[in-house]
Formats: C-alpha cells, sequence, structure tokens
C-alpha cells in the first residue's frame, strides 16, 4: 500500500516545525483524512485511567510479576468496556509468553581487601555470573589504553576509577548522569575483560555515585530474555561495581578481591493485552494499524523520599490510556482499515513483549501498514513534543512521518523537536522503546514521545506530575496520524 500524503506542505528540523497550509486551503478546513472522533479522546478520560493504572495499589506493574498481571486484566477489561473486540489468544484478549529470569543467589557473597562488601548497598554485580576467586587486584588509574599497555591482566582482576564514557558529549541534554555511568561501567568492563583479566573492579567518579542506587536498583533485578526452551548463557568474568568510598581498598597494597557468586535461572510469565476494531472497508480491512505502548513499569525498589512504589506514571502508563482512548475513538467512528492495540509486556527489561509478538505476530506482519509507538507522553514543556524516525537513517516510512507532521498541524500544533532522532545520540532513543522491533522487520513506524526529564525512572515519575492538557494533545495526535494511515487510499 502507498500511503497517500496530506494536502498540507510540513517542514521539520532540528528542534522546530513549520507548517504551512497548501494554497488555496484555509487553517482548518476539512480534507477527506479529518480524524472524526477525536472529540471522543476527552482530557477527563485520561486522568480517570491514568490515576488507577498509575496508583500504588498496582504496585509498579513490574515485569514477569503478580503485578503486571493485575494490571494487564485492567487494561483488557477497560478495552472490553470500551468496545474493542478481543484479539489475543484463544479469543481473549491476552498473548501469553514465557521469560526468563536469571539473577545472582542471595548466598552471593565479596569480600575486597578483607572487607565484607554487602551485595547491592556497597558493590553491584554488573550481570549475574557465578564464579569463585580469591585473586590479587592490580590498580590500573583509569583503566584506557595507556595505562594497561604493559600491564598483566592475565590471573587479576583489573580495577579502575569511571571517568567520562569515551565519545561521549558533556553533560547535559545529550547525556544524562544515568546515562553517563551506564556506558561508562560497560565501556571500562568490556576493555577489561577482553585483555584478559580474571575479573573487574570499577569504582565510582563523583557522576556515577550518585546514580548507584538508581541503576544498582535495576540490575539487580538480574537479565532477562524471552524463553526459548535453551540454556542461560556462559558464565563470564565477574564485573563489579563498587562506590567512591572504597577507592582505598581498591589501591591499598596486596589488595584482593574474593568472590562466591551464584546463579540462578527460572521460567515467569509476562503478557502481551491486545485488542482491536474491524475496518469497514472490506477490500481494506484486512490490513491493521497498530497503535503500541507498554504497560509495565519498574516495580517496588528501595525507597525515595519515602516511597518505594515505581509507579511509573509517564512511563508508560501515559501511552497505555492514551490506547484505551484512541480505541473509544475507533469504536465511535471505524476506519477502512482494521486498528490493532497492543500493550506489550516486560518493555522495561528488552523490549520482551514487542519481541515476542513480532515473531508471533496475531496478523501477518506484511498486513502490519503502520505502526504508531508511544512512550513516555505526558511532561516536559507542554508545547513540545518528539516524532522520532522522523529523521534519516532512523526514518523508514516518509509518507507515515508527512502524515505525523500533518495530523500534528491539524489537531495539536506542537512544535516538534527531532534533536534526539539524529544519529549518534548517546541516549540512542530510537531504539529504546516497542516500535523498534517492528522497525528491524521492515514495518513502518514512528515513535511519539514527550522524552525524558528529571522524574525518569523514580518513584516520583507519578499521576500527580503529569500533564493531562498535553496528554490528551499527544493522544490526539497519535489517533489523528493512525486514521490518515488506516484510510489512505
Amino acid at each position: 500500500m502507498e500511503l497517500h500524503r496530506f494536502a498540507l506542505t510540513c517542514l521539520i528540523v532540528p528542534g522546530s516545525l513549520t507548517v504551512l497550509a497548501a494554497p488555496g486551503q484555509a487553517e482548518g478546513q476539512a480534507t477527506p483524512a479529518d480524524p472524526p472522533a477525536v472529540a471522543a479522546i476527552t482530557e477527563e478520560d485520561l486522568r480517570s485511567d491514568l490515576f488507577v493504572l498509575a496508583s500504588q495499589a498496582m504496585r509498579g506493574r513490574e515485569a514477569g510479576t503478580v503485578d503486571e498481571m493485575r494490571a494487564s486484566v485492567w487494561i483488557a477489561e477497560r478495552a472490553r468496556a470500551a468496545g474493542l473486540e478481543p484479539a489475543g489468544d484463544d479469543g481473549t484478549y491476552f498473548q501469553f509468553w514465557p521469560m526468563r529470569r536469571t539473577r545472582l543467589t542471595a548466598d552471593s557473597r565479596l569480600a575486597l581487601s578483607g572487607t565484607p562488601l554487602e551485595i547491592w548497598r556497597d558493590a553491584v554485580v554488573v550481570s549475574p555470573t557465578a564464579a569463585r576467586l580469591d585473586a590479587p587486584v592490580v590498580f590500573v588509574g583509569e583503566g584506557r589504553e595507556q595505562d594497561v599497555a604493559k600491564v598483566d591482566l592475565r590471573g587479576k582482576v583489573a580495577a579502575a576509577v569511571l571517568t567520562h564514557p569515551e565519545g561521549a558529549p558533556p553533560l547535559g541534554p545529550d547525556l544524562s548522569p544515568r546515562r553517563y555511568a551506564m556506558t561508562a561501567v560497560r565501556q571500562r568492563a568490556a576493555f577489561l575483560t577482553e585483555r584478559g583479566a580474571l575479573g573487574v573492579i570499577l569504582v565510582s567518579d563523583s557522576v556515577a555515585d550518585g546514580q548507584f542506587d538508581n541503576i544498582g536498583a535495576g540490575w539487580a533485578r538480574g537479565g532477562h530474555d524471552i524463553d526459548e526452551g535453551g540454556r542461560p548463557a556462559s558464565a563470564r568474568p565477574p564485573v563489579i561495581w563498587v562506590r567512591r568510598a572504597f577507592l582505598r581498598l581498591v589501591r591499598q597494597s596486596g589488595a584482593r578481591l574474593v568472590a562466591d557468586l551464584g546463579r540462578e535461572s527460572f521460567v515467569v510469565p509476562s503478557v502481551n493485552v491486545i485488542a482491536r476494531t474491524s475496518g469497514t472497508d472490506p477490500a481494506l480491512r484486512d490490513e491493521v494499524v497498530l497503535f503500541s505502548a507498554h504497560q509495565d513499569a519498574l516495580g517496588v525498589r528501595y525507597p525515595w523520599d519515602g516511597d518505594s512504589v515505581w509507579t511509573g506514571a509517564d512511563d508508560n502508563a501515559t501511552t497505555s490510556v492514551a490506547l484505551l482512548a484512541i480505541g473509544r475513538a475507533f469504536v465511535t467512528a471505524p476506519a477502512p482499515r482494521s486498528a490493532l492495540f497492543v500493550w506489550h509486556g516486560a518493555e522495561e527489561v528488552g523490549l520482551l513483549g514487542s519481541n515476542y509478538h513480532v515473531t508471533h505476530p496475531v496478523v501477518p506482519l506484511e498486513k502490519i501498514v503502520a505502526v504508531l509507538n508511544g512512550d513516555m507522553i505526558g511532561r516536559n514543556h507542554p508545547d513540545t513534543a518528539a516524532l522520532l524516525g522522523s529523521q534519516p537513517p532512523n526514518r523508514n516510512a516518509p509518507d507515515l512521518v508527512q502524515m505525523a507532521l500533518a495530523a500534528n498541524a491539524k489537531v495539536s500544533r506542537f512544535v516538534v523537536d527531532s534533536s534526539w532522532d539524529r544519529p549518534g545520540h548517546p541516549e540512542n532513543f530510537f531504539r529504546r522503546s516497542d516500535h523498534w522491533p517492528y522497525a528491524r522487520h521492515d514495518v513502518p513506524v514512528v515513535y511519539f514521545s514527550a522524552l525524558l526529564h528529571g522524574d525518569y525512572h523514580t518513584p516520583r515519575d507519578d499521576p500527580d506530575a503529569i500533564d493531562y492538557g498535553k496528554l490528551t494533545r499527544m493522544a490526539r495526535w497519535m489517533y489523528a496520524t493512525g486514521w490518515a494511515a488506516a484510510s489512505a487510499r
């Protein structure tokens, strides 16, 4: 199918959007592609739904837990109440799939120069691994090429202080402290293990130390993957990230690391919630426009300002309730093509639900004419938003991008920030949400977001912080774009 272009000229440049009406067309003039049920998407409905989905009672909707299942059942019931048809397995709203979780065992132990380290408080084991070692520690400064050029790391534990990641921009809008710390840890760990180190100890600098608890709480969960019946990956050299306060122990003469680390692996269920409206055109109804969100968040973790439930209101209850609202609009006025609504499970642990659906789609991938994914659409400046997939090399559907830009001009009028879509952006944002597995399979995609903010992946991402006016405009933008794709001839 060739998606038609609207009778608008849209120019997008990094950080801004200019929209010009076509010659002879008054602003707001109706066109055949005008979305008919925008008014069905209301701020009141979005607010009401979000305060339930991102409530304390949902306990953060962590992937692979009963809390994710509770949220998924609630979404399915709301979809049923909206009039959406079930499109999951066996006539239900659910597509269950097995998720393998691999984590460190609770009896794992670490000691540095005779001092016990409490795992997840003093030290983070970066990747779950089984290892027993008692080995000397060699301090190699910042752990760069010049620091290890003349050092034989075989049979030793290499210890280094974290520094600014190589090739990364300065801290600021293009590099958050969280991304700084995660990138620095992974860069240094890969470099030192490749040079034969038996293990690695990485000591925080001041920036990484501020992210230690937050990142460590996530890595304590272990690794997750779709269970395909194979064995867990083989063990790798242990990488230990410690707080800045332990630099003295690392540098002292005769330092040794004693590690007794165990690893366990088990399978738990996760689920995609899938619903649809049927198209009205017999020649087109087998084709679908897929609206995408993820319903999981980060669960119950350590207390932060007295709150230990990471409710994930913006990330991503906002788009989850937006899909319910968009579904109501399609029930009110169905399009020629069918609309498919997929709430993917386990996005936060590796885009697992979307990867599973791509390989086990409820409709053939070639019948999906567009994927409209949203993630974090309710915060930041009220009049700016991002449309990712709009710039090369991420753009795989130019006509769909033009539809999205024209829909924005018609119903939402955001200034579109495309800066995070550019090649080499350190956040690598385009590959971090559920449209990405579809894009890898050559399905046309666009990605709607209001981008990161200071409460991202903290318990402060709660319903009271959402800009519900902006959320309503974002939901209407997604709907108008999807309506255009579902109506294109």
